[in-house]
């Protein structure tokens, strides 16, 4: 908790992202075919996914902590990551919906990695009605603590594995070859992998601008 109240992080996510989003919309980029232009939602799309991953993890380890320790301030931390990170999941599901209108046809092509993913965020939004039908507060947090970590048990396989077992238009699934066999100028990695790094402290920040209201909000009840 003492890396949130930090600052060098926040002003490294600024720069990082500044710089994702200008040589995301200027640099160059391999030109496939049907794809295009297009390629660079992946600077966007994929890296608010990943984001999202990392920090629906962090949220999950703090569940755990917290059935260990039952200190109210791990809960807090744990249920803000995953309001963030089905923030990411909201965000990366639009994006890749504008991206898919464009080379597949139609915002929504019943894609089993669409699919796969839209019932793991419907799994996490069953998390927030969950706390929020619960009155008491140490019930409310230990109960929407287990549930988090089932939650997060399902949508990994949900993302990572039953895709890949039947046919899909993602690259890197059902046969399909994955975008390192695509391109071989690198051109598309030096955007990418920064891109991960900058959404996922953004998604940080964030987490912490929101832990600390509601800490003040509890404080001020009290």
């Amino acid at each position: 908790m003492n890396f949130l109240n930090q600052n060098w992080w926040k002003w490294l996510s600024i720069g990082v992202l500044f710089y994702v989003l200008i040589a995301g919309l200027i640099g160059p980029v391999p030109r496939l075919a049907i794809l295009n232009e297009t390629i660079r939602v992946l600077y966007f799309h994929v890296p608010m996914w990943f984001g999202m991953i990392i920090i629906l993890t962090a949220s999950m380890v703090y569940a755990i902590k917290f059935l260990s320790a039952d200190d109210p301030k791990l809960d807090h931390l744990s249920v803000e990551l995953a309001n963030v990170g089905v923030l990411f999941g909201v965000l990366g599901i639009l994006t890749g919906m504008l991206w898919a209108n464009y080379t597949w046809g139609a915002p929504w092509s019943n894609d089993p990695q669409q699919n796969a993913a839209a019932i793991g965020l419907l799994i996490y939004f069953a998390y927030f009605i969950l706390r929020g039908s619960l009155q008491d507060e140490q019930q409310r947090a230990r109960i929407s603590a287990i549930y988090n970590i089932f939650a997060y048990a399902a949508l990994i396989p949900l993302l990572f594995i039953l895709p890949r077992l039947t046919d899909s238009l993602h690259p890197g699934s059902g046969g399909n070859p994955g975008f390192n066999a695509y391109d071989l100028d690198s051109n598309l990695r030096f955007v990418f992998y920064p891109a991960v790094v900058g959404w996922t402290l953004l998604g940080c920040w964030i987490t912490s601008i929101r832990y600390r209201m509601r800490r003040i909000k509890e404080t001020l009840e009290e």
